[in-house]
């Protein structure tokens, strides 16, 4: 028994470490799995290893003790790395870019601060710190069973030897540009690293110069929707997998067909289509600014380029044609810049809407309710000339829940009591699943549909057209390995030469969108604007 443990305590040890930093994700959780690769880093580390000890014979020399403090805190940034590099792809849809997406790590953290109670925010970052901290313990005491078996005879024999055939397979590997049967080493997290320390210094070095972005020029007279209110409608999170994927779309087919059938009872006809989003399962703002100017924004370098600049845009156009232009922003809660860049005449945050009613989820203000108190702004306004604005919703973004109760009678909503207790108590305790949000995501597309099919209903008179575009796709934990970019525009009007002019460019009557994309979404300006104007406007590079 005791050959056996001497024997066996090392290769568990070595085994830990390498599937430490040899494991892939197991989609569609957070969850990970081994397939039995090699770790390139591993084989270094036992042959630095193997030199430092081999003086000391594998005793605890000061020097030795602080190599393995040292290499095993390194090993823990490098699992750390590991899990990031391979869950981004596999849950959020993309890589990761430190250089940009640490940038945003406030906001979310503050968003979380604000919806979530305070002890459970500190639990949560103990709880993580516990973790690091275990897993600190555990490649510490894995690595001080390396170092000793690297102090035996056998041990300086063997895995030195070991070592080298790794890194030989590795190289093969690399040269060969695929595995090496039977063995295979998986990608280095080092690599990942100088990526990323790669493009932040690319990013850095660019910093001072703007890219090179086309300068379109938006014009037209808007004639065939002059005096009709112009809502354009980002739903976040609305993508090409509520058709795509059979889990969420099937579910939501009722909630399509009805949104169609409101459509028509306010008098009125729905065209649809598929573009291309500039982002995935996050970064809404980049595909704000690439429908509003006809610029394609699918980076942070982009955008912040084009928000230093002076540009016509959606807003311009329709601020030219003699409309009021309004940002209707239930989820702003800070200083917005790109209100003063688009240049609207009003903009409503979260505290001009005034929400007194139930928090759900990470966002106070339900998009039913931002809906039904910006009508009753404007009414108190009397405002003498047409509409347009410009609503990004927050109802379903991610984690999708818990989602307030569709309210059939619309002025309850702006009551003191906007919600029936049986019917908050219920949606109040609809938590998502964190392992599973594909229901919770359902639900949320179902009451976003509800509430701009209910909005229709409301106006049966009203001369609108309601432009609804998905912002991006959800995070890929809801709408799969490798989906698409694409999401849904739809566009409701009761002026007919308006959706006649969409279908002539490829829309398609109702709400079910034709699967082939139009194009990319900063061509859709191009599209609308020149469907709603006669003569038709042109987006036209400059």
């Amino acid at each position: 028994m005791a050959t056996f443990l001497r024997r066996a305590v090392p290769l568990a040890a070595l085994f830990l470490l390498n599937a430490s930093l040899t494991f892939y994700d197991d989609w569609p959780t957070p969850n990970v799995q081994w397939y039995g690769h090699l770790s390139a880093e591993l084989a270094a580390a036992v042959l630095l290893l193997a030199m430092i000890v081999r003086r000391g014979l594998g005793q605890t020399t000061p020097r030795t003790s602080w190599t393995l403090r040292a290499v095993s805190a390194m090993w823990v940034a490098l699992v750390v790395g590991r899990y990031f590099d391979v869950m981004a792809p596999a849950l959020y849809g993309r890589p990761i870019n430190l250089y940009w997406d640490l940038r945003h790590m406030s906001a979310v953290a503050a968003m979380m601060t604000d919806a979530v109670a305070g002890p459970l925010v500190a639990a949560g970052a103990l709880g993580v710190g516990l973790v690091l901290w275990l897993l600190y313990l555990g490649v510490r005491r894995a690595f001080a069973v390396v170092i000793a078996t690297l102090g035996t005879a056998p041990g300086q024999r063997l895995l030195p030897a070991a070592s080298l055939a790794v890194l030989l397979i590795f190289a093969v590997q690399t040269t060969a540009g695929e595995p090496v049967p039977p063995f295979t080493v998986a990608p280095t997290v080092s690599a990942t690293y100088w990526h990323q320390v790669r493009l932040a210094a690319d990013q850095i070095a660019d910093a001072g110069t703007a890219p090179s972005l086309p300068q379109p020029v938006i014009a037209g007279d808007l004639a065939r929707v002059r005096g009709a209110d112009v809502l354009l409608v980002f739903v976040e999170s609305y993508g090409a997998v509520t058709l795509d994927r059979p889990v969420v779309a099937a579910p939501l087919v009722a909630s399509r067909n009805q949104f169609e059938a409101d459509a028509r009872a306010s008098g009125r006809r729905m065209v649809s289509a598929m573009v291309d989003s500039p982002t995935f399962g996050g970064g809404s703002w980049l595909a704000h600014v690439s429908l509003m100017t006809g610029v394609e924004a699918r980076d942070e370098r982009t955008n912040q380029a084009l928000m230093s600049q002076h540009r016509d845009t959606m807003v311009s156009a329709f601020a030219q044609a003699g409309y009021r232009t309004v940002a209707l922003m239930p989820g702003l809660r800070h200083a917005w810049p790109e209100g003063a860049f688009y240049g609207f005449d009003t903009i409503y945050g979260e505290s001009a809407l005034g929400y007194t009613g139930p928090r759900f989820g990470w966002w106070v203000v339900p998009d039913q309710f931002a809906l039904a108190r910006f009508d009753a702004l404007e009414a108190a306004r009397k405002p003498d000339r047409p509409l347009f604005m410009f609503f990004p919703t927050t109802s379903t973004h991610a984690p999708f829940g818990p989602i307030a109760p569709y309210q059939p009678d619309w002025p309850q909503l702006i009551s003191p009591h906007p919600y029936a207790e049986p019917e908050l108590s219920a949606a109040l305790a609809r938590e998502p699943d964190y392992l599973d949000l594909a229901p919770s995501y359902v639900n949320a597309m179902a009451y976003s549909l509800a509430t701009l099919g209910g909005y229709l209903r409301q106006h049966p008179n009203r001369d609108l057209v309601l432009v609804v575009v998905g912002d991006h796709q959800p995070a890929a934990v809801v709408a799969g390995e490798g989906a698409s970019w694409d999401v849904p525009v739809h566009v409701v009007a009761s002026r007919h030469e308006v959706l006649d002019a969409l279908l002539a460019r490829g829309f398609r009557g109702g709400a079910t969108p034709g699967r082939r994309s139009l194009g990319p979404m900063h061509g859709l300006l191009s599209t609308l604007l020149e469907s709603f104007g006669s003569p038709p406007a042109r987006v036209a590079a400059r």
